[in-house]
């Protein structure tokens, strides 16, 4: 025992409050769940009720003339109390607020990241008194309208669309989670003020915090991505962030005359990078396929039969671990260009990416919570030109080392495994020059790569599709762009040997064979497109996720994929499920009668009766025909 160690007293009375306070969550998470439930069936009956009068709740369509943002756009140079009653605008949306200030309703319509405020006042309206305030009494918050009315703004100066049209187009069923409300003041200053209100709109580039969102639970945002872009702007601007990345990565290399091409999802080789695949069978051809882990193969045989500069941004899937930088399905741009080498693309990385971000953000320079969103944000710079690094040079430099220069000898393996040994450095089995070297490289080299980095000239062993370094056989033409710490971009000047690409190809069958399943596999069907002529070509890739991350200020990759891959919830309880079912069944029914568990046993125990009788009958039957024979 440390004595000087402070020892544990047994506190009964905090005891008591902690599970006091627990009993009391439980108690009140308990009556919200009912709530809940309860609203959801008032909703239904509301909906039902309605079908039964011959309304229609959900219309097959609504004609919108403009956009929120168009409207916003045109009218917001309207004074105070103008309106325009000539002009008649449709918008549609979903309703995030609702207020009333005697017969007058107020609304907020949201529709893809704008709002506008809706006013409903009888004087304007089509509708009688009693029909009007009906209608919008049984409006809800999450309810989506359809409104036809005139612009105007209010006694405050507040943009708004007057209502003379006002259809419910389609029902929230569900309550939607509000936004708490901060507590203000403490013991010792009880009259403390709120914090300024931040009224800025997130744009990428700058920090953001989603630890501030309406659901603060991740898995309930990724799991139910709806409720998370119904309830969040900001949700918005990052997939919005995201195709604003595709579409300047298209515009860039439709300029430079690049040819896009969408190809194979599934193949008899999974090829093109190291990585374990997904298998799936085909069963009409009765074979083992998988799904691809990169287009490589597929592309450079594109620029074999003649398209000299292709591209493809789309899905890769890998069956790898699930972290904060991976998911199992994720999207990436690769392109090959004919007649250039890896230099050509180092510069057109820089352009490309700084180009990118100066685009999309004002600047070269973004704010990204590197260390949690608890820290302060770093700034990562991505003014050209980027920083270089010699990998095999300035990891010796750095770890004094003198690694062997055959990396593919016995010796250089042993060399690097005592050499991970020595600085700590784990590498799980198997243990292979690569890997190793992988593992070194990350903990001298990447740590270091905070503004954009390439890590350059990596060896042969680790490069399987490179072309050999034209001033170290045992080298690669190659780089990896790191920025905070991680891959962003692999590229290299590809090889078109194919006598040499075959035995690269047999390198890794040996690596596969010693157990790592990362390994790539020999894929003759490119081999053989080499053989035609492959011209010097180089090849580039990034991972777009990744940098959505970079531009949101995104910790998860999760955050920028709309529907990540998450293990399913565990299955509710049968009885659970049973009562759920029940409550909606007698919402469903007419009569509103639900099947109970007493129900269910006495139609099982009739069922059994009436087999029972029926086996009797027979009995008697062949009893008395037994007779009948006997007599004869």
């Amino acid at each position: 025992m440390d004595p000087e160690a402070e020892p544990v007293v047994d506190n009964p009375a905090a005891n008591m409050d902690l599970e006091n306070e627990q009993r009391e969550e439980q108690r009140r998470r308990e009556e919200e769940e009912k709530a809940k439930q309860q609203y959801f069936e008032n909703r239904l009956r509301y909906v039902e009720a309605e079908k039964e009068k011959g309304n229609n709740p959900y219309p097959h369509k609504f004609v919108v003339s403009m956009s929120n943002s168009e409207f916003i756009e045109k009218y917001t140079s309207l004074n105070t109390k103008e309106h325009v009653e000539d002009d008649q605008v449709s918008l549609a949306g979903r309703i995030m607020s609702k207020r009333s200030y005697g017969k007058i309703f107020f609304y907020d319509l949201h529709n893809r990241g704008s709002k506008v405020q809706v006013v409903a006042n009888r004087s304007y309206s089509e509708l009688d008194e009693a029909e009007f305030v009906r209608l919008h009494a049984n409006v809800r918050r999450g309810d989506i309208i359809g409104v036809t009315g005139f612009p105007g703004k209010t006694n405050v100066g507040e943009l708004s669309i007057f209502s003379r049209s006002f259809t419910v187009l389609s029902h929230c069923l569900h309550t939607l989670p509000m936004k708490e409300r901060p507590r203000h003041g403490t013991e010792e200053n009880p009259r403390e003020k709120a914090p300024p209100k931040n009224t800025e709109n997130w744009v990428p580039g700058k920090p953001r915090n989603p630890q501030t969102y309406i659901i603060k639970d991740q898995e309930t945002r990724y799991r139910q991505r709806y409720l998370d872009l119904i309830l969040h702007n900001e949700v918005h601007q990052v997939f919005n962030t995201s195709r604003n990345i595709r579409k300047y990565i298209r515009r860039y290399l439709d300029d430079l005359d690049f040819f896009e091409f969408e190809t194979s999802m599934m193949s008899i080789n999974a090829g093109g990078a190291t990585a374990r695949p997904f298998e799936t069978h085909h069963n009409d051809l009765n074979m083992k396929m998988y799904m691809r882990i990169a287009p490589e193969l597929f592309l450079k045989q594109l620029v074999v039969g003649g398209f000299d500069r292709v591209f493809e941004i789309g899905k890769q899937f890998r069956n790898e671990g699930i972290d904060m930088t991976h998911n199992p399905e994720f999207t990436t741009c690769e392109f090959y260009m004919a007649f250039a080498d890896y230099n050509d693309l180092m510069e057109m990385t820089e352009e490309l990416l700084s180009g990118m971000v100066k685009e999309l953000t004002g600047g070269y320079k973004i704010k990204y919570h590197a260390n949690g969103y608890d820290e302060e944000p770093i700034e990562i710079d991505f003014t050209p030109p980027f920083r270089r690094i010699d990998m095999m040079v300035d990891v010796e430099k750095m770890a004094n080392l003198n690694i062997p220069k055959d990396l593919a000898s016995e010796e250089a393996n042993k060399y690097v495994i005592d050499a991970c040994e020595r600085f700590n450095v784990r590498c799980p089995p198997p243990q292979t020059t690569a890997r190793l070297l992988d593992k070194l490289v990350g903990h001298f080299l990447e740590v270091t790569c905070v503004n954009p980095t390439f890590i350059m000239n990596q060896p042969k062993i680790m490069s399987p599709l490179a072309k050999s370094h034209r001033s170290n056989e045992f080298l690669t033409e190659r780089f990896e762009l790191f920025v905070n710490q991680h891959e962003l971009c692999n590229a290299y000047t590809e090889l078109n040997d194919p006598v040499e690409q075959r035995q690269r190809f047999a390198d890794q069958l040996k690596d596969r064979q010693s157990g790592d399943d990362e390994a790539m596999a020999i894929d003759e069907s490119f081999c053989t497109a080499l053989e035609y002529g492959l011209p010097p070509t180089g090849g580039w890739g990034m991972g777009i996720d990744r940098l959505a991350m970079l531009l949101t200020d995104s910790q998860n990759i999760k955050e920028v994929i709309p529907f990540p891959t998450t293990k399913p919830k565990d299955e509710p309880s049968s009885a659970a499920t049973a009562n759920s079912s029940c409550r909606v069944e007698s919402l469903e029914t007419k009569e509103g009668v639900c099947k109970t568990y007493e129900e269910t046993f006495l139609i099982s125990f009739f069922k059994f009766l009436g087999v029972f009788l029926v086996c009797v009958l027979v009995s008697l039957s062949l009893e008395l025909l037994q007779l009948q024979i006997s007599r004869v």
